[in-house]
């Protein structure tokens, strides 16, 4: 092979304008290779993507982090789902490419940009709930489980927005506005957790995080063509939380895959136990350390015995509901090719209007609340007291809510009423246990919404089934099973999604088989609107951020109660 020095050698003895075309074609050969080693593409990129691409040489971490900045400086302003950049997340990339050099790439997420629901704690960013009075709740210590994904070389990229303090449905809050669903621009992306949803739906992150006190982490995954996990209580600590309530309340991920969902697990469940969170002292050694990630492929759907739930289904046919139960009905005829026993249950005690009553958040919200903004690793300008906030008008609570709101302020767990719910929580997880007993099954199934997700400006994120989970405290995967018919709105239609429920700490199980149906029946799609790739330009810094509270619908006022 000629070295570089006899090639130029070569080049001096012929002409001089064939010199100059040859030297500009070498120049332009560099550039473009030099290009194809430094470029990534953030559409539907998983944690396989971006490491791969590390291992290739094919680009850095400054260069990965960059790409999914750039669709989200592309695309947020039309789907409004984060209220905050990481600031450091360009400096932690540098540190990681450091490290890349040499020989140094260890951990589970290693440069794998990660989005956060905005009532984790995460060090560099305020904690606001998108609650606008908590706008300087500034937070000096990572949740554990931030810490466990920063600690396996993840990027937090920055926060989303949240249906305000995580009350409801419908994402829409104080300081981050309305959140659009990618799929559908006049409906809303579920929630509370739908800036989650809708952000890594349209590739702005690999995963991103949420919490879950009725339907959550579900309901954005369901309605955003995703896949989520719902824990089982007590997995992951919730301390560092602004949560609703300690009875109902857990944490997880929401994910476009189910082997990243299951490494997004694996590494947030690894904190183990927490004095901070009482519920996490409660689970077994056995349930403790696991590699999610392992199994998912092993074995098949052929003979298992799944629970279909008839109480959760709205059977009365409309433009709103009949997309969901033809998507059910083609996921059963499904399921039953593959050899799988479809068993009906029909117990009245399964209708979620009606285990509703159970719901123990008003009685906790307020005192939870209190304990969350008292943590001494809080600092900031902002109401120290659950009265403070609503006492700010720096707040939002839908109409369908005040109630609750104001039930909540003079509610108590030494009410009569709580202690009656808590029997009904008990007597709930009994008659679960006897269900999958009596009927010897490995999981029950149902759709995690009856209807199609709701519009904007409606009333509430009505006909969901997240609160059996919820109550019971039992693990969940939801997985999509279809969309409804394109529309002018939805270009490819509006996503559905079906929950996979089971028994305490069988989240290994439940991730096999929502890998083995998501395999089988790969149903994800990128939303029209954004499926390309976006030319990335240099970023010196982080961008700056700011969400459009502009867009909150007229039938949720802020600051009122009545």
């Amino acid at each position: 092979m000629r070295s570089p020095i006899s090639v130029a050698a070569g080049l001096l003895r012929v002409r001089p304008s064939a010199t100059v075309w040859m030297l500009g074609v070498l120049f332009l050969q560099a550039l473009t290779v030099e290009a194809q080693a430094d470029s990534f593409d953030a559409l539907e990129a998983t944690i396989e993507n971006v490491q791969a691409a590390l291992r290739a040489n094919t680009a850095t971490c400054r260069t990965v982090v960059s790409s999914f900045l750039a669709r989200i400086e592309e695309f947020n302003p039309t789907i409004n789902a984060l209220v905050s950049f990481g600031p450091d997340a360009l400096l932690a990339a540098d540190e990681l490419d450091r490290r890349l050099a040499a020989g140094n790439s260890t951990g589970k997420l290693f440069c794998v940009p990660v989005l956060l629901k905005d009532n984790y704690d995460a060090v560099g960013m305020n904690t606001t709930g998108s609650c606008a009075a908590l706008a300087g709740n500034r937070p000096s210590a990572d949740t554990p489980s931030v810490k466990a994904l920063r600690d396996e070389g993840a990027i937090i990229l920055g926060k989303t927005n949240l249906h305000e303090l995580a009350l409801e449905g419908l994402s829409v809050s104080s300081l981050g506005g309305q959140t659009i669903n990618p799929y559908d621009h006049t409906r809303t992306p579920g929630g509370s957790s739908g800036g989650t949803g809708a952000a890594i739906a349209t590739s702005f992150a690999v995963f991103g995080t949420g919490t879950d006190a009725v339907n959550s982490l579900r309901s954005p995954a369901s309605a955003n063509n995703l896949v989520s996990v719902r824990p089982t209580r007590g997995l992951i600590s919730r301390r560092g939380i602004m949560s609703i309530s300690f009875t109902q309340d857990s944490i997880g991920p929401i994910a476009k895959n189910v082997q990243d969902l299951a490494t997004a697990l694996t590494v947030m469940a690894s904190v183990g136990a927490d004095e901070a969170d009482n519920a996490t002292l409660l689970v077994p050694p056995e349930a403790r350390g696991i590699d999610y990630t392992q199994g998912l492929n092993s074995g098949s759907l052929d003979g298992l015995r799944i629970g279909l739930l008839d109480g959760f289904w709205n059977h009365t046919a409309s433009n709103e509901t009949s997309p969901v139960n033809d998507a059910l009905v083609a996921t059963i005829d499904f399921l039953e090719s593959q050899g799988v026993e479809i068993i009906n249950v029909t117990e009245s005690i399964y209708n979620a209007t009606a285990i509703a009553k159970f719901d123990v958040q008003q009685f906790e919200f307020k005192e939870v609340l209190n304990k969350y903004l008292s943590n001494p690793s809080l600092d900031g300008d902002r109401p120290n007291t659950w009265d403070e906030v609503y006492a700010s008008r720096d707040f939002l609570v839908i109409p369908a809510q005040y109630s609750f709101i104001n039930n909540s302020k003079i509610g108590s767990t030494a009410s009569p009423a709580y202690a009656t719910a808590k029997q009904g929580i008990e007597d709930l997880k009994a008659a679960v246990n006897a269900t999958f007993a009596n009927n010897k099954l490995d999981a029950v199934i149902y759709p995690e919404q009856k209807n199609l997700v709701v519009k904007i400006g409606s009333p509430s994120q009505a006909g969901r089934n997240g609160i059996l989970a919820a109550l019971t405290g039992v693990p969940v995967v939801t997985v999509p099973v279809g969309f409804s018919q394109p529309s002018e709105d939805a270009p490819i239609g509006v996503p559905i999604g079906m929950e996979i429920l089971g028994l305490p700490f069988s989240e290994s199980k439940l991730l096999n088989i929502a890998n083995h149906f998501t395999r089988l029946r790969p149903l994800r799609k990128a939303p029209a609107f954004a499926d390309y790739a976006v030319q990335m330009g240099p970023y010196a810094s982080v961008p700056r951020m700011q969400p459009n509270v502009s867009n909150i619908p007229q039938a949720y006022p802020v600051g009122v109660l009545s």
